[in-house]
């Protein structure tokens, strides 16, 4: 029986979206996620989160996504909450996915609204309400209007959060003007609701503006740089949350490394991402799902060069 761990509320603190390592034949490496999930414990991190877009969950078969939900679940051993992405077209679809995370003991389930069709926030709220009430775990919204092609609305988010459907929201929108007005907002809701940004870049603002945490994709390379980040917001340093983030926003250019000719973004970030963890010797392999293109030799000699100059190598 997989070990259970309550979801504290808010969520707050540093929740990194787990890369998915694979093998050079596409295969989930075992021994490599569980070696990255006991990285991310040991730096101090808050809680964990797989099959997000870092995670590649669009690009795995559901046997797959099972073995990455087992493997995590396993390998925290009950000492962080973990979050189990629960991402496809359509509700029967997603239902099934969040099914599975139960039962695999997931502690919360994050989802987007359903895509592929625009869909009306009546249709929203009514795809979230199903996932609550058909598993029953707290679940997240993910916000990532670049993905789904549909901004969740501020005010179904809020209806949704005072009604209980949604114990928090991933902010992946890149609209920093909405996440602050939301989060104006959201002082009239119950303080248990948790607003985790997804974006990297501007976390110490986030914090700044009320957010409770951050679900960084880099955090996977320097989870440690997160943490320090947190404590020092937390701590009101922000001076020094502001240097940190400043060091990690340099950190960040190696997403950018993959030839934008010949590859996709995509591409360049998670390849980036993999390549870093595998030049920190975390994961055997820095593969990445097709129809992902693998980097070449001079975009890992940059990432090689970022690390260093970032103090990781």
């Amino acid at each position: 029986m997989p070990l259970s761990t309550p979801l504290p509320a808010p969520l707050t603190g540093v929740v990194p979206p787990l890369c998915t390592p694979l093998t050079d034949s596409g295969q989930v490496d075992v021994r490599s996620l569980a070696a990255l999930t006991e990285r991310l414990v040991a730096a101090g991190v808050d809680g964990l989160f797989v099959l997000g877009s870092t995670g590649e969950a669009a690009y795995l078969p559901d046997i797959q996504r099972r073995t990455v939900i087992e493997t995590v679940v396993d390998a925290a051993r009950g000492r962080l909450p973990v979050l189990a992405g629960a991402i496809d077209m359509a509700t029967a679809r997603v239902l099934d996915h969040a099914r599975t995370a139960q039962k695999l003991g997931a502690d919360g389930i994050v989802a987007t609204a359903p895509f592929y069709t625009r869909t009306h926030p009546a249709e929203i709220a009514d795809h979230y309400t199903r996932i609550r009430d058909t598993v029953g775990l707290p679940l997240f919204a993910y916000d990532i209007p670049m993905a789904v092609h549909t901004k969740l609305p501020a005010d179904t988010v809020l209806a949704l959060a005072a009604d209980g459907v949604l114990a928090g929201l991933k902010d992946s929108s890149g609209d920093e003007g909405a996440l602050r007005r939301l989060l104006v907002r959201l002082r009239t809701v119950d303080r248990g609701f948790s607003v985790l940004t997804g974006s990297e870049l501007s976390v110490d603002g986030a914090l700044l503006a009320g957010a409770h945490g951050v679900v960084p994709g880099l955090g996977n390379v320097d989870p440690a740089g997160y943490v320090r980040l947190y404590a020092h917001a937390r701590a009101g340093r922000w001076r020094a949350a502001a240097d940190e983030q400043d060091r990690l926003a340099a950190l960040f250019s190696l997403t950018d490394v993959g030839d934008e000719s010949a590859m996709g973004r995509s591409s360049s970030a998670l390849g980036a991402f993999k390549a870093a963890l595998h030049l920190l010797g975390v994961i055997d392999s820095p593969a990445t799902a097709a129809p992902q293109l693998p980097l070449d030799d001079d975009a890992i000699r940059t990432v090689r060069q970022l690390l260093e100059e970032a103090g990781l190598l």
